[in-house]
Parts: C-alpha cells; structure tokens; sequence
C-alpha cells in the first residue's frame, strides 16, 4: 500500500487533487498532521506555467532556493527561464550543487532521487553594472509611462513626456540615450518648438522644467549606462541549450539592488518588450519562457491607476504569447487585487504574525486560498524553512486543494558563484560579441548638433556678403551682446525648420507603441 493510501480520508483528497498524468514539475510532499508523507506528490502541470503565479512568504522562509527549484526543472524540460537576483544567490543554478547532510536529509524526507546538476545559464547586468552580459534599453523603446515611474514623476507631467515621445516618433528623432531626451525636451521649450506642440496640448515651461531636472538627478545616479544601444533582443530570453534544456538567464542585480524602482521598472520593460514581440501562440503543451518578476511590490508602490491597469492587461495577454509570469513578494497583498486574480498558481510560504498589521495581513492572506482542510491562519504561521501551502490549476484548469508541502531541495548550487566565475562564463557567452560594447550612433542628438552647425557655417558665410562694398566710415553690424545657446540657434536655422517638417521618415512611421508606451521598431 503507497503512502498516499495511509492518510486520513481528507489528505487523500487533497493528494488525489496533484495526480497528474501529463508532464508536471515536482515541488515536494504532502504534509499532514505534522508530518511528511513522500508518496503523496505536489506537482505543477506543466501547461499551467502560463497561467501565471505567485511566490510568497517572510524574509528568509525558502522563496529563493524555490525559484531555483522551479527554475531546474523548467530548464530540464526544455522551457527557458529568466530570473531576476536581487542578492547574487541564483547564480549557483549554473553549477552543481553539493550533498551535505541537510540536502541529503530533505532528499530522504520528500522522497527525492537527488543528484547534484548545474544548468544551461546566461549572466546578464544592467547597463553592464556588475558580472553581466549589458542590458540596455533605447529611451525610444522604454516608452514614456516606464520613463515617467523611475523619474518619478506626477501625471501631468507624464502626459507631457508623453507629448514629447510622439513628437519624436512622429519625426523621426531617435531617442536613443538620455541626452537624446534632452535635446528634444530643450527644444520642444523654444519658442519654435512650442508651436510645434500646440495642437496636440502644448508643453509648459514649468513641466518641462521638472522634467530637465529629473534626468539630471537620474543622471548623477549613474543611471546613464541602462539606456543606450545595442538594445537587448527578448528572443535572447527564449533559447535552449544544444542538449534540448531550456537556458536560464539570470539578470544579476546586486550592484543595484539599492536602486529597487528603477530594476523593477526595467524588469516590467523587459516584459511589456516580450508582449509587444512575441506572437499569439494560444494554449500550448508548454510555456515559451517563464519569467520570474522578484520584489514585485516595489513595482505598484506609488502607481498611477493607468499603470496598474496596462499591468493588469499585460499579464492577462501576455499568457496567449506563451509566457507565464510569477510575482515574488512578501505576501499577497503587495499585489492588487485585479492582478492577483491572474495568478493561477500559489507557493505561499511562511508569515510571520508578530504585529497587529502582521495579524491583519495574515488573515487577508488566508482569505486568498480556496477552502482549505487546513488551519491556514495556525499553519502560516507556523511552517519551516522550505515549506510552503501550495494551489495551482490543474490540467483542467481548476484549482487544487490546498496542500501544505515540504519542498524539494534544488539540484544546483545554493549559494552565489564567484565573481571571477560570472565573468569567465560572460567572456565564453555567445552573447558577448554582440553587446559588450556600446554603441552611440546618430540620433536625435546627433541630428540637432549637426543642424547648429550647419546653420552657423551659413551665418559666417554670409556675414562678408553683407558687409563687403561698405565705406570705412559706416560702422557694421552690432555684435549680439549674448552669444545665443545651441537650441536657440538650431530652432532658428532653415535646416532645421526644414528638418522637422521632413523627417518624418519611415523609422518614425514604424513606431508603435505598447501598453506601456513601449516601443520596437519592426525586424
């Protein structure tokens, strides 16, 4: 008789409720009455990665080491993963892990045939801060509504920006970096440039103003470095290893993690890009890519009612393109409601209860599950390191009952690898060569400096013509007192007036634009 046919007629049920037949992966065992039940299994299907998830709990009770967990086993059957690592500690998932007593005891406890194994990975980094391949996204393609969150602008002020992005889309103006931006936005201010808005809302001096000196403040953070070309490609996300193994990329984040708004906000670039990219696949046997959005209240503190609604749409479409999206948080309540209703599956680990906004926030929690045979409020409260209550959507589609699980132990590495060997594996990467270097090609920048001095070559020309043939006794043109600055003299040039009526080329043609605001100019 199995050990799942010795419980109690209610636990039955509830390990009946993971008995898959299809592909699935295995988080751990049934726990029941305080103890581990190893023949009762509790799985994910495999098809039901896309409809998305959450990984909850305390600081310190296990959702790493279960990232890691999900992670292997995608990768192991072929389905690529990305992973954000706020603290360094997922990078041991490309080396094999090491059979110490603890890792051996829960092997035995869940009925785990463990054995050490590293997967196929890929290091990235933020603008190349830290031991990474350079992530970098065009401000053009970063789009206004994201732009306007890390400079933490109100929404007056991102409508403008907004203004000032279409502008630019419509004209050709490639916003590549952040001087690219300013640019535009100091001439967009000139009196030229304010006639160039007024029928589609104008932009005031005030506005444009705050904007100017968020850039700048953004801008002596260092921040410069993430925006900028070679803009990373999301099919990079979406590779398998020559064996068949999913390849899992790991955006390493500890030289930024202070700087929690503005990784959060790239990592909901990165995915509003894989939306705008990716086509419809509709359901499938598996997920084309499940990516991993850690500290993920960081990203709705302080969101406008826009931009939780365009996150809402994007989780809720983005499943039809064969991506599943978890949430890595504290509890549920860092994530609205709208959003969490899109979250089929559940890794709840344990709450700590030690103050009444603790109480509250337990019992809110509780309330998130189906009805459970368990004591949710007593058995939150009271779960060990890497165990967790578990739901997820069966192969039908409905929710499992609720299954208090002692989890797995991962198969690679828990732990950080060196720096030295980050950066030896970004040295050996194929994606190497394509974006180590930065690249600073003509744009909108560019374009405006070129006009300046184009227009100041014509006015040098043209200032013997007017003087030449004149008696000595005549006196020549009075010399301006103030020497005009470069928006000035790029507004008040013909080429550039005839810049800005003609440059709506075929690049400012092709832009469109996001939920987000986000853009790609098509392949």
């Amino acid at each position: 008789m199995s050990d799942s046919e010795t419980l109690p007629a209610k636990a039955q049920e509830i390990a009946a409720g993971y008995a898959f037949t299809g592909p699935a992966l295995d988080l751990g065992a049934l726990l029941w009455d305080g103890r581990c039940h190893p023949g009762a299994s509790v799985r994910i299907p495999l098809p039901m990665l896309n409809r998305h998830g959450l990984v909850a709990g305390a600081t310190g009770t296990g959702k790493t080491k279960t990232l890691q967990l999900i992670a292997e086993q995608l990768s192991a059957q072929g389905v690529p993963v990305f992973l954000a690592d706020i603290k360094g500690d997922l990078s041991g998932i490309a080396q094999p892990g090491r059979a110490d007593d603890r890792v051996q005891g829960r092997a035995a406890e869940v009925g785990q045939q463990w054995a050490p194994a590293g997967f196929p990975a890929e290091f990235l980094a933020l603008g190349g801060l830290g031991h990474g391949i350079p992530v970098r996204a065009t401000v053009t393609s970063f789009g206004p509504v994201l732009l306007s969150k890390v400079l933490r602008l109100n929404q007056t002020q991102e409508q403008s920006l907004g203004l000032i992005f279409h502008y630019a889309d419509t004209k050709g103006l490639e916003l590549t970096d952040l001087k690219d931006l300013r640019a535009v936005v100091a001439f967009l201010t000139a009196d030229e440039g304010r006639a160039e808005l007024k029928n589609i809302g104008g932009l005031s001096t005030a506005t444009a103003g705050v904007i100017l000196r968020s850039l700048t403040a953004f801008e002596a953070q260092g921040m410069t470095d993430f925006f900028g070309e070679p803009e990373f490609d999301t099919a990079d996300l979406l590779r398998t290893a020559p064996d068949g193994r999913g390849v899992v990329s790991v955006l390493e984040l500890p030289a930024v993690q202070d700087k929690p708004l503005l990784f959060s906000t790239f990592l909901m670039w990165l995915l509003a890009a894989l939306f705008h990219d990716l086509p419809e696949v509709g359901d499938v046997d598996r997920p084309g890519l499940v990516f991993f959005f850690d500290e993920a209240h960081l990203l709705f503190d302080d969101a406008s009612k826009e931009f939780l609604d365009a996150i809402t749409r994007t989780v809720r479409l983005i499943r039809s393109k064969g991506v599943g999206v978890f949430f890595v948080t504290q509890t549920p309540k860092d994530v609205p409601s709208d959003v969490l209703a899109q979250l089929g599956n559940r890794v709840q680990h344990a709450l700590r209860a030690f103050t009444p906004d603790d109480q509250k926030a337990l019992r809110a929690t509780v309330k998130t599950f189906p009805n459970s045979a368990y004591d949710l409020e007593e058995l939150l409260t009271g779960l060990g390191i890497g165990e967790a209550v578990v739901t997820v959507l069966s192969e039908k589609g409905a929710p499992t009952p609720v299954a208090a699980t002692r989890l797995r132990a991962p198969q690679s590495l828990m732990g950080p690898v060196d720096g030295a060997g980050l950066d030896r594996a970004v040295r050996e990467s194929s994606l190497h060569e394509r974006y180590a270097q930065a690249v600073d090609r003509e744009s909108a920048y560019e374009k405006l400096t070129a006009a300046q001095e184009q227009e100041q070559e014509q006015v040098r020309a043209r200032v013997p013509e007017r003087t030449r043939g004149r008696p000595e006794s005549v006196p020549g043109p009075k010399p301006p007192e103030e020497e005009p600055s470069l928006v000035e003299q790029v507004v008040s040039s013909g080429m550039f007036r005839s810049l800005a009526r003609s440059v709506g080329t075929q690049l400012g043609r092709e832009i469109t634009r996001s939920l987000f605001g986000t853009a790609r100019r098509r392949r």
